[in-house]
């Protein structure tokens, strides 16, 4: 079973969304279970749990894991294909985000439509690899840190835009013969609160400087 996978296709997306269908995708990804077995922790009917598992299984989000023997019935034990799983802008191609569209450093929706964006290519990296039974070279960085002050994050953007900026100066060649480019993306939010009564934290991006930009060549990178 993978850790997590990502839903390209708009009917595999719809199934997915069905309430019913994604409690069964969560009972699957904690183990292997037959429709009987379902039934009794969904309250369903095992002919009505078969039939929403075997919509699951035909566009890939859960998959055979065995057979036993009960009485007289041979029953399937199905499991979900990922502990979890991703939907991909694809499955809204025609209105994904594109963040080409526009270019805001400071705007919220300018950052959501890069992270649609990240979602969607790692997601088509992700998938053409498996297929191809390869490695895929990607690093990501996560970390939080508490700013003291809107100042003291305003001088921690300065600081990384110039540090971030050096290396793609340092690194980028476009013209190498074998090189390949990939995408950067640097980004800043407030930490989300789940247990917070109000909205998240409103002092976000909007206070940050305009002028400590990335410069252009970040965003060509991998394109």
């Amino acid at each position: 079973m993978l850790d997590v996978t990502v839903i390209e296709d708009p009917e595999a997306a719809a199934v997915s969304l069905d309430p019913i269908r994604a409690r069964l995708l969560a009972e699957l990804a904690a183990g292997p279970a037959s429709a009987a077995m379902l039934a009794g922790k969904v309250g369903l009917p095992r002919q009505k749990v078969n039939y929403h598992l075997k919509a699951l299984e035909r566009h890939g989000l859960v998959e055979l894991a065995g057979e036993r023997r009960k009485g007289n019935v041979t029953e399937r034990l199905m499991r979900a294909t990922a502990a979890s799983y991703v939907i991909s802008p694809l499955a809204l191609a025609a209105v994904q985000p594109d963040p080409d569209r526009f270019r805001d450093q400071l705007s919220a929706r300018w950052l959501l439509a890069l992270g649609a964006r990240l979602v969607r290519d790692v997601g088509s990296l992700v998938t053409g690899a498996a297929r191809a039974r390869k490695g895929l070279a990607t690093y990501a960085l996560d970390g939080e840190v508490t700013f003291a002050s809107a100042a003291d994050r305003a001088a921690f953007v300065q600081e990384l835009t110039a540090g971030v900026s050096a290396l793609l100066r340092k690194y980028d060649a476009p013209d190498a013969e074998a090189g390949r480019a990939h995408r950067i993306v640097v980004a800043v939010h407030p930490t989300v609160k789940p247990q917070s009564a109000g909205p998240p934290a409103q002092a976000g991006l909007s206070e940050l400087p305009t002028q400590n930009s990335l410069p252009d060549r970040t965003e060509q990178l991998g394109q």
